[in-house]
């Protein structure tokens, strides 16, 4: 264990190979970095983007909508089942890609079976599925996250993150886009039945895919699958800088996630319908984002993550307000909406290519599953339980002021950055071996 600590796993030796077959095997790479970030992201939209709309047509309150968004609880508990998933390995298959697919298909089946169910008569059953799909897609998010920091070499990491999170992005347009559009045409089993079969490409991947060599061997045990990524976590700059890292993952996203955890139905209530915003607002927020992200993906080739951070977290911070401007227009303006969202969506891109790579660079190689299910659960907090209360909010503040409260709620994580990200002068608290 202490060598293990005292120095990063060695990579792989890799046998010579032209330029022209380097090349081939870059965008291989990025291609499926693309196939699995897309998987990865699809069915979280359909609890952001397409859950609110099926519950809005059969007459649910927003505090109920809201209420719906703990349906995503079990994304803030990959790290209780991540190392066993490390340790698991199924032979005839391999490591990852049985389980890469394996959940796909059960995500598909669930997918379907919700579609299936009326909000106003079945609650308990959604609430059953709902989870079931939040537990399928945070084990699936384990097993991607993993095998991209598998297959990608060091050198790639930034710009492979950079289109997986993209692709998380681009997934967005399936259940927020289509599926909204198709809902005012097709009944909803059909509309879930659809985005469903979207997960089915990751499960031709697994089965054309190889499994990546191993860099470091993967846990004997399961009582080391489970202590030692911990021990390393918070063993490695002590547990002040640990926590320090903790309370910034949670923070720095805290702002923007609860802006838009009801934003669907913010632009039903404003008079949108949902073609209008399948058209307008969810592409506006996907191509913003994607144009956000690789702006900041490429930016951070030339300055460094926590200049990143510092710039991408000011930007991320001053676009929320743009939604309390809109929530006090009195005529429904399809030009103010594109505008404001493909704004908030590009401030939001860059913050979160910096954020991403921030958490990349704070796992040590020998526990990848386990660390990034700990770091990315920690991100995914604000979205799975504070903005539970979304509803509530808004039902007791109103839209506008609502707005006003997330925009404060941004401003803690940056205040952090002077500790966590210093620009000059200290070493930054992460958990990036120390030299």
């Amino acid at each position: 264990m202490s060598q293990l600590l005292s120095s990063q796993p060695s990579q792989p030796s890799q046998p010579s190979q032209s330029p022209e077959q380097d090349r081939i095997a870059f965008w291989q790479r990025m291609l499926i970095c693309v196939v699995i970030g897309f998987s990865s992201g699809l069915p979280l939209f359909v609890f952001l983007n397409l859950i609110p709309a099926w519950a809005d047509d059969f007459q649910l309150d927003v505090k109920a909508i809201g209420l719906l968004t703990f349906l995503q609880v079990p994304y803030v508990g990959k790290p209780l089942w991540a190392p066993m998933m490390d340790w698991i390995n199924i032979r005839a298959l391999g490591r990852r890609k049985t389980w890469m697919i394996i959940l796909p298909m059960v995500l598909t089946v669930l997918l379907i079976v919700l579609g299936m169910l009326r909000p106003d008569q079945q609650m308990g059953m959604i609430v059953l599925v709902g989870v079931l799909i939040s537990f399928a897609s945070a084990s699936l998010d384990i097993v991607i996250d993993a095998y991209r920091r598998e297959l990608l070499p060091d050198s790639e990491l930034g710009l492979g993150n950079t289109i997986h999170v993209n692709a998380y992005k681009l997934a967005g347009l399936i259940p927020g886009g289509l599926g909204l559009i198709l809902a005012e045409q097709l009944p909803w089993p059909v509309v879930f039945a659809v985005v469903g079969a979207f997960m089915l490409p990751c499960v031709l991947l697994g089965l054309v895919m190889k499994e990546p060599a191993l860099k470091t061997l993967p846990p004997r045990t399961l009582e080391k699958a489970f202590i030692e990524p911990f021990q390393e976590f918070f063993g490695r700059n002590g547990l002040k800088a640990g926590i320090l890292l903790v309370l910034f993952i949670f923070l720095y996203k805290l702002g923007d996630s609860l802006a838009t955890a009801l934003a669907t139905k913010f632009y039903l209530d404003m008079g949108f319908t949902k073609k209008q915003i399948g058209e307008v607002a969810k592409v506006a927020a996907l191509w913003g984002g994607i144009t956000g992200g690789f702006i900041g993906g490429f930016a951070m080739m030339k300055i460094s993550i926590n200049r990143a951070l510092w710039i991408f977290g000011i930007i991320q911070l001053l676009v929320i307000p743009l939604f309390a401007w809109l929530s006090m227009q009195t005529t429904p303006n399809l030009f103010s909406l594109g505008g404001v969202v493909a704004a908030e969506a590009f401030g939001v891109g860059l913050g979160t290519a910096a954020f991403v790579a921030f958490i990349a660079q704070s796992t040590h190689p020998a526990y990848t599953a386990a660390q990034l299910a700990l770091l990315t659960s920690l991100a995914s907090l604000p979205r799975t339980v504070v903005n539970g209360y979304a509803g509530y909010m808004v039902d007791s503040l109103g839209y506008t002021n609502f707005f006003w409260v997330c925009t404060a709620l941004a401003i803690p994580g940056l205040l952090l950055l002077p500790v966590v990200a210093p620009l000059v002068g200290a070493k930054p608290v992460t958990l990036e071996k120390s030299a």
